[in-house]
């Protein structure tokens, strides 16, 4: 069973329950909404975790090691926390912000620094 928060109303969802639309059902998907935005964002178990860690800007070779993702994993996971805007890189040092660009982000993914986003926050913290 799974708990939606959005808009101060709580749904239940059942495994096997289309929960939002465009989206395959998946029992193991957390569906976060931000109390006062109709903007939602579905977030995997994995990349709440990686959220989990990226209070603070941290290296990827650090996330890898601190969510025990293997390298390939991770990769898939950011790419699609950057694609929401829940979580910003950094390149080639952690004062610099790199904007996010599907072409160039595989070469570069594994000596980048992250941080969650304000927003990023916000969604993991609305649990």
């Amino acid at each position: 069973m799974l708990v939606v928060t959005a808009r101060y109303k709580q749904l239940s969802y059942s495994p096997g329950q289309d929960v939002a639309p465009g989206y395959p059902p998946n029992p193991f998907t957390r569906y976060l909404c931000l109390a006062h935005s109709t903007r939602c964002s579905l977030v995997t178990d994995a990349e709440f975790d990686i959220l989990d860690e990226l209070y603070f800007v941290t290296s990827f070779a650090d996330l890898s090691r601190k969510t025990g993702l293997a390298p390939a994993e991770l990769e898939r996971h950011l790419r699609s926390l950057l694609e929401q805007d829940l979580v910003r890189s950094f390149w080639p040092d952690p004062d610099t912000e790199l904007a996010f660009e599907e072409s160039s982000f595989g070469a570069i993914v594994r000596d980048c620094y992250f941080l969650a986003s304000k927003e990023g926050l916000l969604q993991h913290n609305s649990r």
